[in-house]
């Protein structure tokens, strides 16, 4: 389906462009973190559209459904600021259905949701494959953190207050102490500085990139 030029598409087109211009052949992953899931999810949902668009494949999954259960979080202690953090979401989960069967490429077969953090319940696994040059566009928070960053071709901080950042609100994470966790994590891995590009989504229709001063 072709996409209606609008300042969000052409926005959208250009960071494409750019991402293709580097990583245009193979298997890539590139990491949306950031903002809130209302305004990170539909970002890089559109931004997967955008590759379909330039006929190169874009699957999409959120980190959302790669959470541990209620019950594995409560074998971490009870909740705080810090197990929301270190422990809300199964990382090797993440790797050994998605992450890892993706890069093969081939005929292995990847799963983009595992977990249904409303319900608090497993997901009858889909596994898909896909065509050797594929883009996989994973939104999330916590994204740039130690254990994950190097598994990221290119990271995109997605802020809708350029310099601060706002918690997922889900189910399960409502409440001070996941303001709580978001400002650990942004203290001790300072993501802007670790993002491939900063995007303010303040007005998500017109996004605008952001440089950040190297000096």
């Amino acid at each position: 389906m072709k996409l209606v030029s609008t300042p969000r598409i052409e926005f959208l087109r250009e960071l494409a462009t750019e991402i293709l211009g580097i990583y245009g052949r193979g298997r890539q992953v590139i990491a949306v973190g950031g903002a809130g899931a209302a305004s990170r999810a539909p970002f890089a949902h559109d931004l997967a559209a955008v590759f379909d668009g330039r006929g190169h494949p874009g699957f999409r999954a959120s980190l959302r459904h790669f959470r541990h259960s209620r019950a594995e979080q409560e074998r971490f202690g009870p909740e705080s600021p810090e197990r929301l953090l270190r422990y809300l979401y199964d990382f090797s989960l993440l790797r050994r259905v998605l992450l890892e069967p993706f890069r093969l490429g081939g005929s292995t077969g990847f799963v983009t949701r595992a977990f249904d953090s409303d319900r608090d319940t497993w997901i009858e696994p889909t596994w898909q494959t896909g065509p050797a040059d594929a883009t996989l566009i994973l939104d999330g928070e916590f994204l740039n953190r130690k254990e994950l960053r190097d598994l990221w071709s290119y990271s995109i901080l997605v802020e809708t207050d350029v310099g601060t950042g706002t918690p997922d609100a889900g189910a399960t994470d409502v409440g001070n102490e996941h303001r709580v966790a978001d400002r650990l994590y942004r203290d001790e891995v300072r993501p802007r500085s670790r993002a491939t590009a900063v995007v303010d989504l303040s007005n998500p229709h017109e996004p605008r990139r952001v440089f950040l001063d190297s000096c």
